[in-house]
């Protein structure tokens, strides 16, 4: 086995600040980033700018934090236009870099961006996602995939669906809470 070369700097990796354990803004969910100056130039040179080689930067931290789960891995899905604009989907690559397995269970039925909306507008949402066509969900535990976490919102509406289709508990995991 050959190590993995850094994508970034040691310098410029040091500027992103881990959650410490009390830290969490919940016990469903881990986060394993602070959403600081350094970590928005990350996620929109990945995102907005394209940037797929930086789908590489936390493989590291990402498979230590996920690899020895024996939990159903969910990516939260983005809309099938949003794929098309970005050119890949964020979350798949992140997972991929990091050698962690996982399954599409949930279609995102809004084209709408959380981020463009208020704190409250969010919270009042409609349902963002449905199950995927024949889709039979284990009575087991799943741990939803999403970059980042700010009100909650995103990560309620997956789970409230996988719930209620038969998963026996759902947790959550992001790269950054903001």
């Amino acid at each position: 086995m050959y190590e993995q070369q850094a994508v970034i700097c040691p310098t410029c990796h040091s500027k992103f600040e881990f959650v410490k354990p009390g830290e969490q803004k919940s016990p469903d969910i881990q986060a394993l980033f602070h959403y600081n100056e350094a970590m928005k130039d990350f996620l929109h040179q990945y995102k907005f700018l394209k940037d797929i080689v930086l789908k590489d930067v936390f493989r590291s931290e990402i498979t230590k934090a996920l690899k020895n789960t024996d939990a159903v891995i969910v990516p939260i899905p983005m809309h099938p236009e949003k794929i098309i604009l970005r050119t890949f989907a964020h979350i798949d690559e992140l997972l991929k870099a990091a050698g962690i397995p996982y399954t599409h269970l949930l279609e995102k039925i809004s084209i709408e961006s959380q981020s463009s909306k208020s704190k409250v507008e969010r919270e009042q949402s409609a349902q963002l996602f449905q199950l995927k066509p024949n889709i039979i969900i284990e009575k087991r535990s799943h741990i939803l995939i999403d970059d980042i976490v700010t009100t909650g919102t995103t990560l309620k509406h997956a789970k409230a669906i996988l719930t209620e289709a038969g998963a026996s508990s759902v947790k959550a995991f992001t790269l950054i809470q903001g």
